[in-house]
Parts: structure tokens; sequence; C-alpha cells
């Protein structure tokens, strides 16, 4: 199963991350994508404090229903063992985030003849 994020929009790396954790909870296996805006999102470390523009009502709900940040579903793709989330080179380098890098928590780097290759013949594809 695979997630491609490209926006950084909290509720679709949420609905993104959400995808793959229900994948892992049933036993297969994952690969989130990352790139631009979704990308900035984890070089940012913006992955705790839901940030619904214009919708505090929902940040409220979200919030007071124990819903789980994107630090939490994150940590639960970790600890199955059977997620990849990974950065995108180019990516990277547009956002001149290189800096920010390894700190990211990304667990692998790619170029898109990569991606592809990793890809192919996936028939589960979700992009946000």
């Amino acid at each position: 199963m695979v997630v491609f994020l490209h926006s950084g929009e909290y509720d679709r790396v949420h609905q993104g991350l959400s995808i793959a954790a229900a994948a892992v909870a049933s036993g297969r296996k994952a690969e989130v994508y990352l790139f631009w805006w979704a990308l900035e999102r984890f070089l940012k470390d913006a992955l705790d404090e839901p940030d619904f523009v214009g919708r505090e009502d929902v940040a409220d709900r979200f919030e007071s229903r124990g819903m789980p940040t994107l630090r939490i579903l994150l940590e639960h793709l970790r600890d199955s063992g059977l997620c990849t989330v990974a950065g995108c080179t180019g990516s990277l380098g547009a956002l001149g985030g290189e800096a920010s890098a390894e700190k990211s928590g990304i667990d692998v780097w790619l170029g898109w003849s990569a991606i592809l290759q990793r890809t192919a013949g996936a028939t589960d594809r979700f992009y946000l």
C-alpha cells in the first residue's frame, strides 16, 4: 500500500498517515512518500498541534475527542515495523531543507527513479 503526500495541510497529512496506520494494523506493508508541503511539515517538525486554518471548531473537537496527532500516528507506523516513510530528494532541494533532513525522522531519501521502481505494481495507491 502506497501513500503519496504532497499537501502539507494537517487534515490531508492526517488522512494519509491514518490510511497507512489502517494498513499496518491489518498486517500489510505501507510506504508513505513525502513531497513538497507535506515534506516541509516534517522538516519543520510540525506534527503535534492540529492546525485547521479557519476551522478552530474542528481543532477543538479533534482534541476533545482524543484524536491522534500526526506524531502519534507516525509513532504507530514506526512501531509496527511495516511502514517506511520516504522523502523526495527533489522536493528537499527545492525547499532548501537539507540542514533539517537528518532530524526529520524520514527513513529513506529517494529520487523519482527509485520511487517509481519501488512502487511499480502497487495496487493500492493514495494521493493526498
